[in-house]
């Protein structure tokens, strides 16, 4: 018999902006346990949202959650092994997963960027996904394409 399911730890919201999401977003992008490195990271690469956005009426903030959202995937498909075959199944994803699947994209294509800081690279995929462009936002289509491919198995489901 298998245990019961771990709780989820409550997150303290950040110091800055009093939002769990940051806090959860620079858990992520975090690295070897370096929390106040990932937090200058964050708050440099909002600074420079914040000089570089054109409309007035949206904080970098609100950017930075629009384009996380825009690059949060609704479908993915699963492999299950269905009689000595697999098929790729596409499910519908639990909202906490789709949260942490986009801030894992958006903080892995920001790593993958060529400019000079980590800052100035996530400020500008953040950019890019607010405007439904870059290499996040490409991943997140790829995966829906994929699902919609693969829409004829869906009756495999478990």
């Amino acid at each position: 018999m298998r245990k019961k399911e771990a709780k989820k730890r409550p997150l303290l919201p950040d110091p800055k902006f009093n939002d769990q999401l940051v806090t959860r977003f620079v858990n992520n992008l975090m690295w070897d346990g370096k929390k106040s490195i990932a937090f200058k990271i964050f708050y440099d690469a909002i600074a420079i949202i914040e000089e570089r956005k054109e409309d007035d009426q949206k904080s970098a903030l609100e950017i930075w959650k629009d384009g996380l959202s825009n690059v949060m995937p609704h479908v993915e498909v699963r492999s299950r092994r269905v009689g000595g075959a697999t098929f790729q199944i596409p499910m519908q994803i639990r909202p906490d997963r789709k949260v942490s699947l986009a801030m894992k994209w958006l903080i892995s294509f920001s790593r993958k960027r060529n400019e000079k800081s980590m800052a100035l690279r996530l400020a500008n995929e953040v950019l890019a996904a607010a405007k439904e462009e870059g290499a996040a936002v490409k991943k997140r289509q790829d995966t829906h394409k994929m699902a919609e491919a693969n829409k004829a198995f869906s009756h495999f489901r478990f």
